[in-house]
């Protein structure tokens, strides 16, 4: 008997939308190809056919290969296309890390549309369609009407496998649009990997308006300034770390481009905030707070409120509900949030309060003018000598320092304290500051039990696999001496 074929859930059926209206205009471009709306279309089809060949099940996991490449997104659209659930490993991934994501989902299906890509071992095939093993794999009730399933970055242990709703996700999507304002056939540069939901959503928006994803593969700070200076892009979506390197790579110049700036991912300190609006004055910056759990873009700073919203993440978007807690940890809620953690029910219910509303981990406090701050993260208080400290603290002290590019804190044991404070500093290009010195800058400037016990400098602050600044790796450095 035939299998009945799927319906496309809302994240295909808005894609669909967009090729049925622009089939000529150009969707993807990743430098070493272009698609069309209807080359999109097409392409999908094919592969869902591919898919459905192979005896792809309802909800079934599928591992996507994913490197900002055009067919990477024709892929995701055919697995949902052909019925499954969407889960992007990148092909720079370890191959230990790789097999890990195929062994948590359960993937017996590789899509790797772009097989002659260097990838691991995992994620390799003679042909787009690899079929692991012929049986299915056990129905699980909450991939019903998933789109994504996309991993935490693992900084606080073993990923976390995100089960992303497709009429959720696409309800949040049109929340964000309406947020920030996308505009007809908008052309973004999409630096960030499409394994991460901040990608994704600016994508996805981008096609909706039949705009052009100009998608690249690996940052470049000398790349993108050219990217933006040759014209055409309206928006740009990226994390602190990779606003800080572009800034740098500009020395005092500044830079014409005038569209619209989008940081997220990680917080964008007041001082960075400000050296951007210096360097770029024609710039529309938007600071946008969210976590994948949530359906991203919950938070915005918005440009015309900067001067006013500094160092905070802005005010809550429409529809989306916030708390604190009696520990003061930021809890949201709203419709757009994940199904839930993937065969981790337990998880997921520690995540939520009995209201619904989702544990960020994230303290906060709302401000007098009615923004909302962060202090710090739940797990990652240094507590010196019983005294609890944020290490954003520390951090945005030193970010106000003349001669300091960037900065991170964090505690490592201490025989006497408890917890030492630490921090690490990236001084700005030709600026050569010491340890000693930047040390005693912090006096009369921060709470004596807040200042750092010791300063490092270095290059680059070490980073996680989706370009976030890593407290933990910072703290292995330390305890194991290659960091003096």
């Amino acid at each position: 008997m035939a299998r009945e074929r799927a319906v496309p859930g809302a994240l295909a059926a808005r894609l669909l939308e967009a090729c049925r209206a622009y089939p000529c205009r150009t969707a993807l471009d990743d430098g070493a190809e272009a698609f069309s709306y209807a080359d999109l279309r097409a392409g999908a089809d094919t592969l869902a056919g591919e898919l459905r060949a192979a005896g792809i099940a309802p909800h079934e996991p599928v591992a996507v290969a994913t490197s900002n490449r055009a067919r990477d997104v024709v892929a995701l659209l055919a697995v949902w296309l052909a019925g499954g659930v969407a889960a992007p490993v990148h092909r720079n991934s370890v191959e230990i890390s790789a097999a890990g994501v195929l062994r948590k989902i359960g993937a017996r299906i590789v899509v790797n549309a772009s097989p002659q890509l260097a990838a691991p071992a995992s994620l390799q095939a003679p042909a787009a369609v690899r079929l692991l093993r012929r049986e299915p794999p056990p129905a699980r009730p909450l991939l019903e009407g998933a789109g994504f399933i996309l991993f935490s970055s693992g900084t606080t242990g073993e990923p976390k496998a995100m089960v992303v709703g497709h009429r959720r996700f696409s309800a949040k999507l049109d929340r964000i649009d309406g947020e920030i304002g996308f505009e007809d056939g908008t052309r973004s540069l999409v630096p960030l990997q499409l394994n991460f939901a901040f990608a994704q959503w600016v994508a996805q928006i981008t096609l909706r308006h039949g705009g052009t994803v100009h998608l690249r593969q690996r940052f470049d700070a000398a790349g993108l300034l050219s990217d933006l200076a040759d014209g055409g892009i309206n928006r740009a979506p990226f994390v602190p770390t990779m606003l800080r390197a572009m800034l740098a790579e500009m020395g005092d110049a500044r830079h014409g481009w005038a569209g619209h700036m989008m940081s997220g991912g990680e917080v964008l300190p007041a001082a960075l905030a400000r050296r951007l609006r210096r360097a770029w004055p024609g710039v529309r910056l938007w600071d946008v707070y969210g976590m994948t759990e949530c359906g991203t873009g919950d938070f915005y700073v918005r440009p015309d409120d900067y001067d006013a919203a500094a160092g905070s993440i802005g005010r809550a978007g429409r529809g989306i509900e916030y708390r604190f807690t009696a520990d003061g940890e930021l809890a949201l809620r709203s419709p757009y949030h994940m199904l839930g953690y993937l065969d981790a029910p337990e998880l997921t219910a520690a995540s939520y309060d009995g209201d619904g509303y989702f544990l960020s981990g994230d303290l906060a406090r709302e401000r007098a003018d009615g923004f909302v701050e962060l202090i710090g993260r739940t797990k990652e208080l240094i507590v010196r000598g019983g005294h609890k400290i944020s290490p954003l603290e520390v951090e945005r002290l030193y970010l106000e320092h003349p001669d300091v590019g960037t900065a991170l804190a964090t505690g490592v044991g201490d025989a006497r304290l408890g917890e030492a404070i630490h921090v690490l500093i990236v001084p700005l290009p030709g600026a050569a500051p010491a340890a000693g010195e930047l040390r005693a800058w912090s006096e009369g400037r921060i709470d004596g039990y807040k200042r750092p016990d010791a300063v490092h400098i270095g290059d680059a602050l070490p980073t996680g696999r989706t370009g976030k600044a890593d407290r933990r790796a910072l703290r292995a450095l330390i305890e194991s001496g290659r960091l003096t």
